[in-house]
């Protein structure tokens, strides 16, 4: 029984490590920057969340559009009003290829990328592509869901250290919430990708039918050839998913297990 009660705590402790380090603290100490920023309000943004986002962008995909002296460094970002993106671990990305775009000076297309309170990657000139076959830009998408990501994963990170330090059936249930993550963020990146593919505008410069976007694979959309991939933080998704319903096993095996002993 305290072998399966131990078991249950680890791995809700490495699921909440994971949630933690790649989720929560950097959507949490860098909520709103990207806002801020954008609305010449950058002298709002705590010391904090210069620290934060400059140590998690390391790494990270860099625009051929960003000033080379201002790559990682938040402050000379917003100097150079470069575009700025959020630093939570990237869930899923597309990426668009068209001859007016060459390898030589995008070798990865126009890449964005999907998280839970944002976007990053080039976002602008996607938006300028979008523009051009009469879709609205990124951030008309989810909007509110995007408000509150970094507080509903504070939440599932204190239902987690809850699930360790209590035995309480009403937390098997709610530890079903860390194990669906993964489907609810296909479910929403699917539905707002349909949304944007039957909101098409008149105002576009090259006309096309409502359509619905590649989900996963290689796409055709006009002249662009597009992939859309998961990324690391839709592993890292995995991840937790897979570990919170072990712990769920575990510690439902040692409820079994007390039950016979007694």
């Amino acid at each position: 029984m305290k072998s399966s009660m131990t078991k249950s705590r680890i791995f809700t402790f490495i699921a909440f490590a994971l949630l933690m380090y790649w989720f929560v603290i950097p959507a949490v100490l860098t909520h709103n920057v990207v806002e801020l920023a954008r609305e010449g309000k950058a002298d709002q943004i705590p010391p904090i969340a210069y620290k934060a986002w400059n140590y998690y962008t390391q790494g990270r995909y860099v625009s051929p559009n960003t000033p080379k002296d201002a790559v990682g460094d938040l402050k000379k970002m917003i100097e150079e009003d470069a575009e700025l993106s959020v630093v939570s671990a990237p869930i899923w990305y597309v990426a668009l290829e068209a001859p007016n775009y060459p390898k030589e000076a995008f070798p990865e297309g126009i890449p964005v990328y999907y998280h839970f309170d944002g976007f990053s990657g080039d976002v602008h000139e996607m938006n300028t592509i979008n523009h051009f076959i009469g879709m609205d830009p990124m951030e008309r998408g989810a909007p509110y869901l995007r408000a509150v990501a970094p507080y509903a994963l504070v939440l599932v990170a204190l239902l987690m250290v809850y699930y360790m330090l209590y035995d309480w059936k009403i937390l098997d249930l709610l530890m079903w919430i860390p194990v669906v993550l993964p489907a609810v963020f296909l479910g929403f990146y699917a539905y707002w990708l349909y949304w944007f593919g039957h909101h098409m505008h008149d105002w576009g410069a090259f006309k096309i039918k409502p359509f619905m976007p590649t989900v996963f694979g290689d796409g055709k959309v006009a002249q662009f050839t597009t992939h859309s991939y998961p990324t690391i933080g839709f592993w890292l998704l995995l991840a937790i998913s897979a570990l919170s319903l072990l712990a769920i096993i575990s510690k439902r095996k040692a409820r079994k297990l007390a039950a016979q002993a007694a």
